[in-house]
């Protein structure tokens, strides 16, 4: 079975001890502190490797970790660092929080290598303690320790065309037909656990087509394996709804195509807004003796009158397939790229053994004008794990001064847009 999802713990590197020794000489007798530091340990690092498509790498495995950094040594020997951890996923792969569901990082467009979990410092040896006071010192730091995580692993299948249709209509003989894959067919409902791919190729262009698995009413509740099957189309930019408009098994057309399209609308409004085509599959199987009213003038006359444009396929002969292909194409053209990549919303290395009860002080600087002063041990921990460089490092800084109340204790001292913060290192204007 395809897995494209998976729960684990990844686990950093502990920062080795620094060490306490002395020198040892013969003929030098007052010999100083030489212990050395210890090594950094290792990070888990994520990157997307383009030879994947599944997570099964992680079905029969459950904890990852990086190695511990070593203790400092003798003669100011400095520990060796411990190795990183490096876990290839496919691209697209939103790494999440286990436990509040929040995205960490999402290996897609120009995420392709990401340091979820930093290994901890190592401690400094005996040797940087030594004063005109105290020159045989006999204590070092000890190494920073390890950070522990459980995550969850999503892998959101990026095509360009999603197919989407209730079980057994066909949808796996059609990608089968147009492009490369070669799904499984069997006569079962949920018959493609699998997101299959396939490449189109076409003149001007072709595209990546996806045979997202079967619906059923209730999906978008989480009926069946619906959540998991919805998830896939979040990134597809158009879909082709296939339908069974010769009835073989008894359904009604119409009534399937309003069924699905109101399960991706209770699951996104938005995905199901996007363009869609309609094919009515199976014309070789219809019977029309002229009498009563062919199913695909029936379909056309529901559904193209909303803006759908209906095409009637034979996805076993290949009747209406090219028509279907260049109508998809030109629906692309017209639609071009959005990358949807998940903005991060949780950041281990602050949310991680970090103490929100550590204080911290806003004042008013007594010696310069129109300054404010926050310090304290919360802010001193945040400002060193923090990035500020960075577009989510600092975005993740704007948080922390709204939610820790910071901005509400420098209002309430009376500061004004335009008076300077210092923090620390740290010097910005205040504005709202």
């Amino acid at each position: 079975m395809f897995a494209d999802r998976a729960k684990i713990i990844i686990r950093s590197g502990k920062g080795g001890n620094g060490h306490v020794s002395f020198r040892r000489e013969l003929f030098v007798p007052d010999g100083g502190p030489d212990g050395g530091d210890g090594g950094r340990g290792g990070d888990v690092i994520f990157e997307v490797d383009d030879g994947l498509n599944t997570l099964s790498e992680f079905r029969h495995r459950r904890k990852f970790s990086a190695t511990d950094g070593e203790e400092g040594g003798k003669r100011k020997c400095h520990g060796k660092d411990g190795e990183d951890i490096i876990l290839k996923v496919p691209e697209g792969t939103v790494i999440k929080d286990a436990a509040s569901g929040k995205v960490i990082a999402d290996m897609s467009g120009d995420n392709r290598k990401v340091t979820v979990l930093k290994g901890g410092r190592g401690g400094i040896g005996n040797m940087h303690f030594a004063t005109a006071t105290m020159q045989a010192p006999k204590y070092a730091k000890p190494g920073k320790p390890a950070q522990e995580l459980e995550v969850l692993l999503e892998l959101k299948v990026i095509a360009d065309v999603g197919l989407v249709g209730f079980p057994n209509v066909g949808k796996s003989t059609f990608l089968s037909r147009v492009t490369n894959a070669r799904p499984k067919i069997a006569n079962y409902h949920f018959t493609t656990l699998t997101p299959n791919l396939g490449v189109v190729d076409l003149d001007g262009g072709g595209f990546v087509i996806a045979d997202v698995p079967g619906l059923i009413e209730g999906a978008a509740e989480g009926v069946g394996l619906g959540h998991d099957f919805l998830r896939h189309i979040e990134r597809t930019r158009c879909m082709i709804h296939i339908v069974d408009a010769a009835s073989t098994e008894g359904r009604d057309p119409i009534e399937d195509i309003y069924a699905i399209n109101k399960e991706l609308a209770s699951y996104n409004e938005e995905i199901a807004s996007r363009p869609q085509i309609i094919a009515a599959n199976k014309v070789d199987a219809i019977y029309d003796d002229g009498e009563g009213e062919n199913p695909i003038d029936r379909i056309r006359a529901e559904f193209e009158p909303q803006g759908y444009k209906v095409i009637p396929i034979s996805a076993v002969t290949g009747q209406g397939i090219k028509e279907l292909l260049y109508e998809a194409k030109r629906m692309l053209d017209e639609n071009p790229v959005k990358e949807v990549v998940f903005e991060q919303e949780f950041f281990p290395e602050l949310e991680i053994g970090f103490d929100a009860n550590l204080p911290f002080t806003v004042e008013k600087s007594t010696e310069e004008e129109n300054t404010y002063i926050v310090e304290g041990p919360r802010i001193e921990k945040m400002l060193g794990y923090t990035n500020l460089e960075s577009e989510k490092g600092f975005a993740f800084f704007q948080k922390f001064l709204k939610e820790t109340g910071i901005l509400e204790q420098l209002e309430e001292a009376g500061i004004q847009e335009g008076d300077t913060v210092r923090m620390y290192g740290l010097v910005f204007d205040y504005y709202k």
